[in-house]
């Protein structure tokens, strides 16, 4: 037995021919939801995202500065101790700087005084940059030009407050 099958006959079709158009294509309607792609890229949503980062790096700052910088030598532990005893500078200066770099770490966090706060802070740092290259032959001299930077930006970021801190002292008078 054999099978037979019939031979397939191509099909041939003709396109129809196009007519030519002198319509004007219809308008692409606008669409009323935004992918999420596209909003995330939008300028505003990007300052939002950098001021809530630069919010954080604040925040970060503010607690190093209270509790890895000023704490030791606010509860005079013995290595913030022997260090400023080294530098001959003694309690006295260790309390003192201990206390100012616990106000600047605060007011970090104070929205007004933010601006203010850093720029005090970068100007302590480049005090403690100069005393580890000349007390201590720059054994962590990288530490305080690594903390200059953020500060400075935050100082930037935040220049408008130094206008309304203006106000409020002027106020006070």
């Amino acid at each position: 037995m054999s099978e037979r099958t019939a031979p397939i006959a191509p099909t041939t079709s003709v396109p129809a021919p196009i007519a030519p158009t002198t319509s004007v294509p219809a308008p692409i309607a606008p669409t009323t939801s935004v992918p999420a792609s596209v909003a995330a890229a939008t300028p505003a949503s990007g300052r939002r995202a950098a001021r809530v980062a630069l919010r954080a790096v604040q925040v970060l700052l503010g607690l190093f500065f209270v509790f890895a910088s000023a704490l030791p030598k606010l509860i005079a532990h013995p290595s913030a101790v022997e260090i400023f005893d080294e530098m001959g500078w003694g309690s006295a200066g260790m309390y003192g700087i201990g206390a100012l770099e616990l106000a600047g770490g605060v007011a970090l966090l104070i929205p007004v005084l933010q601006s203010v706060s850093a720029v005090a802070l970068s100007a302590l740092m480049v005090g403690a940059f100069i005393v580890q290259l000349t007390a201590f032959d720059g054994q962590n001299a990288a530490t305080p030009i690594v903390l200059i930077v953020p500060l400075a930006v935050i100082a930037w970021a935040r220049r408008d407050h130094n206008a309304r801190l203006l106000r409020l002292v002027r106020r006070q008078r």
